[in-house]
């Protein structure tokens, strides 16, 4: 990371996240979760942001190229679907189970060519992390739908950051040195990711949690991989080439299998991710056009809007 060390960033975004939210909170006057529940929240962000974020951190700022991460971390759907089966008793269909195989199928034909103990940053270390990161995520999603989804989402959400900035300052306190070079750029990414992704959009998943299966909600991280290699094909100018696409189509395939047409939900998530796919496509053409920085700017926060969009839409459709 050009701009901050990842352990310190995460800290400093942990921090200004709890800030944020109990502001909101006590403003609202919103209710508090006991203290038993408040451990279980706690124990959530360790493992869905702590662990998670500070593990896929960790492999981008050793090298590993973002696109390959995202594709690790998408293994997320699979050990979510075999351990909601196990530990809280969902019901994972032959449908669901084809789909999540397809998408899987997907992540291996563009992995495999690419794995290699080279100096592109694909090493076993940063696999390693990589997976210990879609473990984390795992981990959390399961723990949250068992032990946590009771917690008042505002309240719960607070004591969720409490927890993940335990490892997260741990690692830094220990082997960073809290530097950080502030420009614009730094100040947007993290207004960014506290703004949108680290309150709207945990929010949003706390409530699909809450409301639906594990395994079936899980299933919408299929979207990521897609979405993480174009955005570092904008930012990072790495290379989308016809393997990528082609895992990108099979993995929203494996997604697509798991949408029953009926549900409502994943309906409007289907029409939504059509229309995104084909904005994607309009703005890979604008890449050949466009070259300048303002260009990048506007057209990455393009995508993270679309990014965040489409679970939106199919929650509030």
């Amino acid at each position: 990371m050009p701009y901050a060390e990842p352990f310190s960033f995460l800290s400093l975004r942990f921090v200004l996240v709890i800030g944020i939210l109990a502001i909101i909170a006590l403003a609202a006057r919103a209710p508090w979760p006991g203290w038993r529940l408040a451990l279980h929240c706690m124990i959530v962000g360790i493992f869905l942001h702590g662990i998670y974020l500070g593990a896929v951190f960790w492999t981008i700022d050793h090298g590993l190229p973002a696109g390959i991460s995202a594709m690790i971390v998408g293994l997320q759907p699979i050990t979510v679907a075999i351990f909601a089966g196990v530990l809280l008793g969902e019901r994972v269909t032959p449908r669901h189970w084809f789909g999540l195989i397809l998408g899987l199928v997907g992540l291996l034909l563009v992995l495999g060519p690419k794995f290699s103990f080279g100096g592109s940053g694909i090493t076993p270390l940063n696999i390693a992390v990589s997976v210990l990161a879609m473990l984390g995520q795992t981990a959390g999603t399961i723990y949250q739908k068992k032990f946590a989804t009771g917690a008042p989402l505002r309240t719960g959400t607070i004591w969720q950051y409490v927890g993940a900035v335990i490892p997260s300052l741990a690692y830094a306190w220990t082997f960073e040195t809290f530097s950080f070079t502030w420009s614009g750029e730094l100040i947007f990414a993290m207004a960014w990711l506290v703004l949108v992704l680290s309150i709207a959009a945990i929010f949003l998943l706390m409530v699909l949690i809450r409301e639906g299966s594990v395994s079936r909600v899980s299933s919408l991280f299929y979207l990521v991989p897609a979405s993480t290699a174009i955005i570092a094909f904008f930012l990072f100018g790495e290379t989308l080439n016809a393997a990528t696409w082609r895992d990108g189509s099979l993995r929203n395939c494996g997604k697509d299998r798991n949408d029953h047409p009926r549900r409502k939900f994943l309906k409007t998530h289907y029409y939504s991710v059509s229309t995104w796919l084909a904005l994607a496509d309009m703005f890979c053409s604008l890449k050949i056009r466009t070259q300048t920085s303002a260009g990048r700017t506007s057209t990455w926060i393009c995508f993270n809007c679309l990014s965040v969009a489409s679970p939106m839409a199919a929650f509030m459709g």
